[in-house]
């Protein structure tokens, strides 16, 4: 059971409550004059004073409001995420909501809109149902139900939801003041943000596999980051194409650049570009997959940062999704910014990425491997390298910042695998709240309030290789073993 308003809320909803119980039980052992004008002066004063404290218990009801959601699944209650960008508003929004009364989803819809402006009186919602005022809804543009409209001084949104954390997220667009530009780079055979398609398996005479061996097949094809580009356009934010490649600059109004899954080697002018822009003090998220050789020269800009991507490919026979042992899992980070909250996360081939010193800099492993994982050079010799291959914790991901030279700050991520931000992946478990913890950090946004606009993806369970054992231990091992066992023990007590 969890109430939704703030503590000052709580306290006055049971204050008033308790007050009127007091007054109740006092009325009942007041005492009124048994004749004449004084018992009938007293009746008029006993009914005025109950009508007006009964008033004023509903008007301090009303401004300090408390509602109890009993149902377990907290079904009509906004979520954290969409109450946290509410409480968090410093100016004044004003957001209606189109429905019609008979769609129980609109219903609801508009009810958590009702619930969230309680919050915060920043926020004025009305709600209107569309059939009730046609004049309304067509002099705001609205041409359907469950339509809601945000304005927040000259800026308008308008999005067909019925999703809380869809309007949240329209409020987040309607007050950002300020263009923030996401750029992904191009050139050097990246993952397209205009490529939609994704799998979720590959079958053939490989079997189902993410490994190298089915690499050439599905990974340049079936990959891209549409669906990455798509959330961050949902967030208020402008994904846009940056060549980098021919020496080129980064065009200054790049909050952040992200270098997703290159192909083609780096080129010394391109590693001075990458240099000159974290020295201007540039955001660089860069992901970079273990079969990709890094150029002498990206690795040395890398490596005045604080990190150092090495080679090869992690296996880690502990913590892995499913059976696939170098699908690593992750479920504990370091504290950071960027990895707040996360829960689970996968990422389906990754290399081992290293920190060393820099002079000013702050470098953080964000994450590792388990204690049992170790680095092969061929994935399909895997078997082959485990016997001799030494085990221990395997760092997979960096965030460094601080300050190249006499250069401005700079924040640079850097993470040995690209797969786990391309279509196929992003939706799932928390690789999307990981991605988009990366950019909130990059463009310095890590304190505002993140809610992850929803994306369809099929309905999936995610297992890791230890739970896959636990299961297998229970249902074909303990509970079959055990039936046979107490049948046997029956078997041998009729016997004898």
């Amino acid at each position: 059971m969890t109430g939704l308003g703030d503590a000052a809320g709580a306290l006055w909803f049971f204050g008033v409550v308790a007050a009127l119980v007091v007054l109740f039980a006092g009325g009942i052992r007041l005492r009124v004059p048994a004749i004449g004008l004084a018992r009938r002066l007293a009746r008029v004063a006993v009914v005025g004073a109950a009508v007006g404290i009964t008033i004023l218990a509903n008007m301090a009801l009303y401004r300090h409001d408390l509602q109890f959601d009993l149902t377990r699944e907290q079904a009509f209650t906004p979520s954290a995420e969409a109450q946290e960008i509410v409480k968090g508003l410093k100016q004044p929004v004003h957001l209606t909501f189109f429905y019609q009364k008979q769609d129980p989803a609109g219903r609801g819809a508009a009810t958590s809109v009702q619930l969230l402006a309680r919050l915060n009186p920043r926020l004025e919602a009305d709600i209107v149902d569309s059939d009730q005022h046609p004049a309304l809804a067509n002099q705001m543009g609205v041409q359907v139900y469950n339509t809601a409209v945000v304005r927040a001084g000259d800026r308008r949104v308008q999005v067909i939801t019925t999703d809380e954390e869809e309007i949240a997220l329209a409020i987040l667009r309607a007050i950002r003041t300020r263009e923030t530009v996401i750029c992904f780079a191009i050139g050097h055979g990246e993952y397209d943000i205009d490529n939609f398609a994704f799998h979720t398996h590959f079958e053939g005479t490989q079997s189902h596999s993410h490994n190298m061996e089915g690499v050439a097949v599905v990974q340049m094809q079936q990959h891209g980051l549409g669906r990455l580009r798509q959330t961050v356009e949902k967030l208020g934010l402008v994904a846009r194409k940056t060549l980098l490649a021919g020496g080129q600059q980064v065009p200054p109004d790049c909050a952040a650049l992200v270098e997703a899954n290159p192909r083609t080697r780096y080129t010394g002018a391109d590693s001075d570009v990458v240099l000159s822009y974290l020295k201007r003090g540039g955001s660089l998220l860069m992901l970079i997959e273990p079969d990709y050789p890094i150029d002498e020269t990206l690795a040395a800009v890398l490596a005045e940062a604080g990190v150092r991507p090495e080679d090869g490919f992690v296996v880690d026979p502990v913590d892995h999704y499913f059976t696939d042992d170098q699908m690593i899992a992750v479920s504990k980070y370091a504290r950071h910014p960027i990895t707040r909250g996360l829960a689970l996360s996968i990422y389906p081939g990754a290399r081992p990425v290293d920190t060393i010193p820099a002079a000013d800099a702050t470098v953080t492993v964000l994450f590792s491997s388990s204690t049992q994982s170790y680095r092969i050079a061929d994935r399909l010799a895997a078997s082959e390298e485990a016997a001799a291959a030494p085990r221990g914790a395997i760092p997979l991901a960096a965030a460094a910042e601080g300050r190249l030279g006499s250069g401005n700050p700079f924040r640079l991520v850097v993470f040995g695998d690209a797969d786990f931000a391309s279509n196929s992946f992003f939706p799932y478990l928390a690789n999307a709240d990981m991605v988009l913890g990366c950019i909130s950090w990059l463009i310095r946004e890590e304190r505002a309030p993140v809610v992850k606009p929803p994306v369809e993806v099929l309905p999936t369970v995610a297992l890791t290789g230890s739970q896959v054992r636990t299961i297998f231990i229970a249902t074909v091992l303990v509970l079959p073993g055990s039936v046979g066992l107490l049948g046997g023990l029956v078997w041998w007590r009729r016997r004898a």
